[in-house]
């Protein structure tokens, strides 16, 4: 077993990575202050593996709410399920949540934790790749709204995050994938080395070979926190987590929420944010290749949905959480492996980028 740790000084918490770590109470009953613990999860999840996450709060009282899968369901309305169960069962400020499955699951809990009483325990136990290595470390919370992605939310840490590999033998193929593109990013903006590692070992990741799999969670867990520790709430450094992800938001807001996975859209956001800078004159067109062919390798899409012009492309990022005075900023590359945020870049080359990069024909 792997451990890792994110250093916030009193609100740091440990990261473990392993095998056979559900259930066992020796990971996360160090975590529970009070007696309370309510359980999210999803309605795939649940059947898998409720019932040995319940098994390691012996002598807690154990209440459970299971949510739609989906982010198309990641809404206020939603998020008020986990509240009625809360209110309803007279949990208490000691209690402790527990996020049970992928990035919308572990987002909505961090979220109800920090509104509950005005902000009680939780805990991250995510099940899919995506979130083991990004969405379930660093606290950010929150749901979607009709307008933009994760508009509404807040920072608020978890106490630990179990991250057990076994929960990755039962996520689909394309799943894992989604999950991949969140690797890639890690090495794009500051690892080149883990990029060529990458390079090397997709078809192992692919395969779920344990080793390779264990190898890519603990090299973006450790990535994710040295940059959190570094800029909690984003004032800085941690900007560059946002590598694909103003184009890849737009996406899923343009293509309607759950019609394309987070990591999906990111995929092909990080080729648009390649793409872009070899226009600036930043990258070479070799590197964009590359680009492309590793996330082609990760069996990711390439294209943007042929719907999606530059106008809708702008109308959506307008309204981005990382617009400043009404400048978009991108991550966007000087070399692969150094990345930078900027908001000086050349709308028509942007406009260039876009319309190479949206589908002939919609799938």
């Amino acid at each position: 077993m792997k451990t890792l740790n994110v250093d916030l000084g009193t609100r740091s918490y440990p990261i473990f990575i392993g095998s056979q770590l559900l259930g066992n109470p020796e990971w996360l009953t160090p975590y529970v202050r009070g007696r309370q613990v309510m359980i999210v999860t999803n309605e795939t999840v649940a059947p898998l593996y409720l019932a040995k996450t319940r098994s390691a709060f012996p002598d807690y009282e154990v209440q459970t709410v299971i949510l739609p899968d989906g982010e198309q369901y990641k809404t206020l309305e939603v998020l008020n399920q986990i509240f009625d169960a809360l209110l309803s069962h007279r949990f208490d400020r000691q209690c402790t949540l527990v996020a049970l499955g992928g990035g919308v699951v572990g987002d909505m809990t961090g979220f109800a934790a920090a509104c509950y009483q005005r902000g009680v325990d939780f805990i991250q136990i995510p099940t899919t790749l995506l979130a083991q290595v990004d969405s379930s470390v660093g606290g950010k919370t929150g749901v979607n709204h009709p307008l933009g992605k994760n508009m509404i939310g807040a920072f608020h840490q978890p106490r630990c995050v179990l991250i057990d590999i076994d929960t990755l033998d039962t996520l689909e193929d394309r799943q894992l994938s989604a999950g991949l593109a969140e690797v890639i990013k890690y090495g794009l903006i500051r690892d080149i080395e883990f990029v060529a590692w990458l390079e090397n070992n997709m078809d192992k990741l692919l395969a779920r070979e344990d080793a390779a799999i264990i190898h890519a969670i603990e090299t973006s867990c450790r990535q994710k926190a040295e940059i959190v520790a570094a800029d909690e709430k984003e004032g800085g450094v941690r900007a560059l987590l946002n590598l694909g992800h103003t184009f890849g938001h737009a996406i899923e807001t343009g293509a309607g929420y759950g019609t394309w996975l987070h990591g999906e859209a990111v995929g092909t956001g990080m080729l648009m944010a390649a793409d872009l800078s070899m226009r600036q004159g930043w990258i070479s067109e070799a590197d964009v290749h590359r680009v492309e062919n590793l996330i082609d390798k990760a069996l990711l899409p390439t294209r943007a949905p042929a719907h999606m012009d530059y106008t809708s492309f702008m109308e959506i990022m307008a309204v981005d959480k990382k617009v400043r005075d009404g400048k978009i900023n991108l991550v966007l590359f000087r070399q692969l492996g150094d990345a930078f945020v900027t908001n000086e870049f050349d709308v028509e080359l942007l406009r260039e980028t876009i319309e190479a990069h949206r589908a002939l024909e919609e799938d």
